[in-house]
């Protein structure tokens, strides 16, 4: 640290330590910034949640932010200085900007050859720590949580997304999808096209009827590996089911604090009715810690969320421009400012359950240490708006309360969703966070935590969201979720060996089912319906030759029990949710898979054009946002 020039304004003193943060209301309240009935409720909430007394005020905007930090750096005999208008003109280590985001303070000044350091969480345990640090002559300027976190946002911008972008991939190369394939797996894959077409060419009839065997006996395994999870999902009670009684039972002072990260992006429309679902979230408002991540050139969004005039437990975490323009490169950078022990993550069109939280607190209360992640359900508050959002529903319907939770049982990686998922935070730190060139970051994820010895479990808690609309839309969407899955089997097919003593052969095969088996199902099975329909209409024989009876048969087998499959398990989750009005739509599902297929072919061609876009979701369309935007006005 270098020393600066002296300037006038605020000076850096030692703190009062008689100074009690007990007496801090009374002074407010002779201040006339705080009503003595409301000191009264925010000692009670303060004692209640275990929780700082100003976390308790601010969290309920019963005084300015600026009102009560400058308050609160008076009461410990320290000038407050605006870190917006008086920068900090040292500067600090790279090494310790964790500490810094955790303990809200950061070196400002050189006065006298004594550092200055600013902070906005005055007490004996911070002097104690800063004394430990910077040795005892360091002396103290008062400021806010927002200065810090704007001051570090300015400064670090370079470092936080340097991180946001290499932390995977510098330290665990291996499991980044930066590189989409690697030299040893394009030398595998031209060894099998050239043995396949060096059989094509020698052994032309038997190859393709080899080939066209193994097609269908892997469309075979995939159907039966389904069907085996739902057979599970529905037999046994397999998620972790936290009752009413038990959330009735949680100590308000024994929850920890919960981060909650949004990642947006050009979403003003919806974001009324986001805070509103999350301001209905049953838990201690002083133990939230809801960030906002926002694109720093989003101005929009981040003009409305301004204009909501939040409370304190909302903060806007602005994120740089840089390539990819993901949402795990957003989250990642974001993560460097949480202050919770478990965090989760929300979309902007979400609206979790109230108790969802704490349903959360109490499953990982109950789990094994070495489960890292609960995955709360999705849904559709739209399900019935048209065809569309009624298949999607009952998709929905039959991952969430099917696939997922036998999957967990099987001990098979799960590829998680991309929203309600809850993390010990510790364990995400551990593992590096997503990977940002993965844009379905969570089902990677999940399959990573698998691999570094965590499971994941299911909660019974259910997230709705806004199901798409427009058929246009829901391509892009699925398109994307492709082309993560190809994405994440590429990655964790590096190494299959690794993969294999990592997850266990129920895993090892799960995987290849359940993640490669999606995508691959998806690109073949058009062809196989035109050939079948050549052959129905047309009557055609050219296709006799690699057709032998057997595989006839077996193939007819595979049409009809695929569909026949999808369809009858749709209606069971149709009637597992009580959607008895979508039950009939399960007819319709071979249409919808047809569609899966238009998003396959296409996120194909984006894995090769451009692997790392992240193809944006237009939400806000329904006809049900007007009446919840003006629902969330009124509150």
């Amino acid at each position: 640290m270098h020393a600066a020039s002296e300037l006038p304004g605020p000076t850096g003193r030692r703190p009062d330590r008689t100074a009690s943060r007990a007496l801090l209301g009374e002074r407010l309240v002779l201040a006339r910034l705080l009503q003595p009935e409301q000191l009264d409720q925010a000692l009670t909430l303060q004692k209640r949640w275990k929780s700082r007394f100003g976390d308790v005020i601010l969290a309920h905007r019963w005084m300015g932010a600026m009102q009560f930090y400058q308050s609160l750096a008076e009461h410990f005999g320290l000038d407050y200085v605006n870190l917006i208008e008086q920068p900090p003109e040292v500067w600090y280590e790279p090494d310790m900007l964790q500490d810094y985001t955790q303990r809200l303070a950061l070196p400002w000044r050189m006065q006298n050859d004594q550092l200055v350091v600013a902070v906005a969480d005055p007490c004996k345990e911070f002097f104690d720590w800063a004394h430990e640090v910077w040795g005892p002559d360091v002396l103290f300027v008062g400021t806010s949580k927002y200065d810090i976190l704007w001051t570090l946002q300015s400064t670090a911008e370079p470092q936080l997304t340097h991180q946001a972008l290499t932390l995977l991939e510098d330290n665990a190369p291996e499991h980044s999808a930066r590189r989409v394939i690697t030299t040893g797996q394009v030398h595998w894959f031209y060894a099998l096209a050239s043995l396949l077409l060096l059989a094509l060419v020698l052994y032309p009839v038997p190859a393709l009827i080899t080939l066209n065997l193994l097609i269908t006996l892997g469309f075979l395994a995939t159907f039966g590996f389904k069907w085996l999870l739902v057979w599970y999902g529905a037999r046994h009670n397999i998620d972790i089911k936290v009752s009413e009684e038990e959330l009735r039972q949680l100590d308000d002072e024994e929850l920890p604090t919960y981060t909650v990260l949004v990642p947006m992006y050009n979403e003003p429309e919806v974001l009324p009715v986001l805070v509103g679902a999350l301001r209905r979230l049953d838990y201690p408002a002083s133990k939230l810690d809801i960030k906002l991540v926002l694109e720093q050139d989003d101005h929009r969004t981040i003009e409305a969320a301004k204009a909501l005039k939040l409370e304190a437990i909302f903060e806007i975490i602005r994120v740089p421009p840089s390539q990819p323009r993901t949402k795990p490169k957003a989250c990642n950078y974001a993560l460097r400012f949480a202050r919770g022990e478990l965090v989760t993550i929300y979309d902007a069109e979400d609206q979790p359950e109230p108790g969802q939280l704490k349903r959360a607190v109490v499953a990982f209360r109950r789990a094994a240490p070495d489960v890292a992640c609960v995955q709360a359900r999705l849904n559709y508050y739209n399900a019935h708006e048209n065809w569309l959002t009624r298949m999607f529903a009952l998709e929905y319907t039959l991952w969430f309360d099917f696939y997922l939770p036998a999957l967990e049982h099987l001990r098979v990686p799960i590829p998680l969703g991309g929203t309600s998922n809850h993390f010990r935070l510790a364990v995400l730190r551990k593992i590096h966070a997503w990977d940002p060139y993965n844009v379905t970051e969570d089902a990677d994820l999940g399959v990573r935590l698998v691999q570094n010895g965590y499971r994941v479990s299911v909660v019974n808690s259910t997230t709705l969201e806004e199901a798409n609309v427009s058929i246009p839309n829901w391509i892009r969407q699925r398109s994307r979720w492709f082309k993560g899955y190809m994405q994440t089997w590429l990655v964790h097919m590096r190494n299959p060996w690794h993969l294999y003593r990592s997850t266990g052969l129920k895993g090892f095969l799960g995987f290849q089912f359940f993640i490669g088996g999606g995508f691959v199902t998806a690109l073949i099975a058009p062809l196989l319906w035109l050939m079948f329909a050549a052959w129905l209409i047309a009557g055609t024989r050219m296709f006799d030759v690699v057709f032998p009876p057997a595989l006839v048969y077996l193939s007819l087998l595979n049409l009809l029990l695929g569909n026949g499959f999808f369809i009858y398990m749709t209606l069971v989750a149709g009637f597992k949710r009580n959607y008895f009005s979508l039950t009939p739509y399960a007819l319709t599902v071979p249409f919808y898979w047809l569609l899966n297929s238009v998003g396959a072919y296409k996120g194909l061609w984006q894995l090769i054009s451009k692997p790392f876009y992240w193809e944006k979701t237009v939400h806000g369309i329904s006809k049900h946002m007007a009446a919840e935007r003006k629902a969330a006005f009124r509150q």
